[in-house]
């Protein structure tokens, strides 16, 4: 029976270690942080519940354009929804501690071995797998025989020596969980995923909040119309949003936070959260030392099947950088565990992952982007619907938000999509589920649809598409 450790519990690892028992593997997972790893205890899961609150304070602010009032106990009405964020997070950390079980349930159920501490790799390691030292919590020792590793790691904050958190008033993503009250003055620094995420949910949830970004705009890395409707959406309803303002400082006087800009000017709230971006697990592993390649910021370098140039050592998910996504972990540590084991793999193709940015509205993209159009990478065609001529989006007082579909140019195979709107998570599946099959527009516009629903904009930018040779 082969044996197989993986050192990190996250979706990466305890994903690759159901698929390698499933497939016969004797398996064991070295956990230092908790099953789940990150994703579920502090980052994926936790900001997702707390965004899921601000997403019912944004549907309930908007109640009254459908004709709902809301009145106290009095009768009188009540003009303002307040959330008590104590019990908010302790939701948050709940959700997030009983999932972490759940999953570590799954795998003792499954006769997966876990074992607590801090794993690396050992002298012997990268010749066929090798070995793995798993540092226990009283600092004992184990040395675990494997035919195969795979290093799930995962990434961690990257702070500055000039913004450094207090986990108090200075916070990482991280640490947001364990404030008490909501901030009155939320600072995001940092206009990426995470920083528009946290952005939008606070201002959600009743703070004042400003946007300090780098750039000229949010969401510098997406779709640049889905940009623009968030950016506008995120104004009106109050966020101050400074652009081509780049964070010199972070420094803390009392409940005072100041975020110094390099241009000399100040911003001062009562919370600061820093989001710039993420640093691999990958120090004192011992993987150079076994043979595998790091790139110049640390990140495992690996193939389309999730190898690293040591022999028997594979890596998946933040560690490896790319699409830091927990879906992306999870398949890369799959496909890790099927290609070792001699099962039928598919190695993972960039262009048919499908991302989130759980902002509201939520923006959703698959595939080949429009500014690849732009730059010349591929020849297409580019329908964009918005959702403001939607039966379904008028009923709901939907009026930010589109449909974005990108087909071949000439076989009219779908390539890539963008949705912006509520629920885009959902929403972009028939997209991705066209761009894995290559299907054609026709085929996707002839697809029935419910009427009315937002998925309607779907098959409608598909019909635009058509071509009459």
């Amino acid at each position: 029976m082969p044996k197989v450790v993986i050192i990190g519990g996250g979706p990466g690892g305890y994903e690759a270690a159901l698929v390698a028992q499933q497939l016969g593997a004797e398996v064991t997972v070295v956990d230092r942080d908790g099953i789940g790893g990150s994703a579920v205890l502090t980052d994926c899961v936790p900001s997702k519940t707390l965004i899921a609150t601000a997403e019912v304070m944004t549907d309930m602010a908007q109640a009254a354009e459908l004709g709902i009032s809301f009145a106290d106990s009095e009768g009188d009405a009540a003009t303002q929804l307040s959330v008590d964020l104590a019990k908010v997070n302790a939701r948050v950390k709940s959700l997030a501690t009983a999932q972490s079980a759940d999953i570590e349930g799954r795998l003792t159920r499954r006769d997966i071995r876990i074992v607590k501490g801090l794993g690396r790799l050992g002298k012997r390691a990268g010749v066929g797998g090798g070995e793995v030292i798993a540092t226990k919590p009283d600092g004992s020792e184990e040395v675990l025989h494997a035919d195969s590793v795979l290093i799930a790691t995962g990434a961690r904050p990257r702070v500055l020596a000039s913004a450094q958190p207090d986990g108090e008033r200075i916070l990482t993503w991280e640490q947001v969980y364990d404030l008490d009250e909501r901030p009155e003055h939320m600072i995001v620094v940092g206009s990426g995923v995470t920083g528009a995420e946290f952005a939008s949910a606070y201002l959600a949830l009743g703070s004042q909040v400003t946007l300090v970004s780098s750039r000229d705009r949010v969401l510098p890395g997406e779709d640049a119309d889905a940009a623009e409707v968030l950016q506008d959406v995120l104004e009106r309803r109050g966020m101050n949003i400074l652009g081509n303002s780049r964070m010199a400082s972070v420094t803390r006087d009392g409940g005072v936070v100041t975020v110094t800009l390099a241009d000399g000017r100040t911003v001062t709230g009562s919370h600061c959260i820093l989001a710039l971006g993420s640093i691999p697990n990958t120090e004192g592993l011992g993987l150079e030392e076994a043979g595998a390649q790091l790139d110049e910021s640390g990140f495992i370098k690996i193939d389309k099947v999730s190898r690293t140039s040591a022999p028997g050592v594979y890596a998946a998910g933040d560690c490896t950088g790319g699409f830091m996504l927990a879906s992306v972990a999870a398949m890369a540590g799959r496909v890790a565990m099927r290609h070792f084991l001699g099962d039928a793999v598919q190695p993972v193709d960039l262009k048919e992952i499908s991302s989130n940015v759980f902002t509201s509205p939520e923006i959703a993209t698959v595939g080949w982007s429009e500014a690849a159009l732009a730059e010349g990478e591929i020849e297409a065609d580019v329908v964009k619907l918005d959702l403001s001529g939607n039966a379904r989006a008028k009923m709901q007082g939907i009026t930010d938000g589109f449909v974005k579909v990108i087909a071949r140019r000439g076989s009219g195979v779908v390539i890539g999509g963008v949705v912006v709107g509520p629920r885009a998570s959902e929403l972009i599946h028939p997209i991705s589920l066209a761009v894995k099959a290559n299907l054609t527009v026709d085929q996707l516009a002839n697809t029935f649809t419910v009427y009315p629903s937002l998925s309607g904009s779907t098959a409608e930018a598909a019909r635009r598409l058509h071509r009459v040779d």
